[in-house]
């Protein structure tokens, strides 16, 4: 069959056939181009017509290219001293319990992760080296990227592991709303002493400001950021201490949405 249609003898007729089939598959190739391009274009329109993506969705982007091996750094980045520690997940049950992902997605995850992290752990430097690269140049991003490494690296190792990432994604993408208010309250609580203090709010807000870089509707300066956490800082605290605890930041952002707006927003909104 493939002799009879392909094959360069035969008569005119089987010339006419070829020539036949080769205008009609340039037509087909045509249309396929033409819609292909057409598709493309108003893919590319939509693209362009939306906003940016919030910090928190960068965040969300950063973790899932750790895990799946996209864009993790340079080669130079993963050439891993001999030294360096090593670690393996111990029960995969257990973060099946603990997570909201089920076992299959928990092991896509962690081969993804482990394609790009041998060891199973990555170190502060990297992880700010990948988040430097969801910004603009010019941004700041080594103090926010080192208070997000804070939160999770509970025990102040200066590594973090497959488990930490996947504990907060869970909590991030398919948590509740209290599971996403309590990370929130973890990132301003920059020394993790249980409070926020107007000091902590300063410094996370002004290394928010330093990610957004020159893409502001308005000035950056010390007042506008003093004015900023003023403002946050005199809805949350609501018994006038100085200091806001974790009960008085559930309770008035369980109070008032706009409040919890304006807070994800400091945190994450660019």
């Amino acid at each position: 069959m493939y002799g009879m249609v392909g094959g360069g003898g035969g008569g005119g007729g089987g010339g006419r056939i070829s020539s036949s089939a080769s205008r009609s598959s340039s037509r087909r190739k045509l249309q396929r181009t033409n819609t292909s391009t057409t598709v493309s274009g108003a893919a590319t329109g939509n693209i362009l017509a939306r906003p940016p993506r919030s910090l928190y969705r960068r965040l969300l982007a950063l973790i899932k290219q750790a895990w799946t091996g996209v864009k993790f750094g340079s080669d130079s980045e993963l050439d891993i001293p001999e030294q360096e520690p090593r670690y393996r997940p111990e029960d995969i049950n257990a973060l099946v319990r603990t997570t909201h992902f089920t076992r299959p997605e928990l092991q896509r995850f962690y081969r993804g992760f482990k394609d790009r992290c041998p060891t199973g752990v990555v170190r502060e430097e990297v992880f700010k080296e990948m988040y430097s690269q969801m910004f603009p140049k010019g941004a700041s991003t080594s103090q926010y990227a080192h208070y997000v490494f804070s939160t999770l690296d509970k025990e102040n190792s200066g590594i973090i592991n497959f488990e930490d990432f996947i504990s907060l994604v869970s909590r991030l993408t398919r948590g509740t709303t209290e599971d996403k208010l309590r990370w929130i309250f973890s990132l301003y609580d920059l020394n993790g002493d249980g409070c926020i203090t107007r000091q902590e709010m300063t410094d996370l807000v002004q290394a928010v400001f330093d990610l957004m870089g020159k893409h502001t509707d308005v000035p950056i300066d010390e007042t506008t950021i003093g004015q900023r956490v003023e403002t946050l800082f005199t809805m949350l605290d609501q018994n006038r201490d100085g200091v806001i605890t974790l009960d008085e930041f559930m309770d008035s952002c369980s109070q008032d949405l706009t409040l919890r707006h304006n807070l994800d927003a400091m945190v994450a909104y660019l």
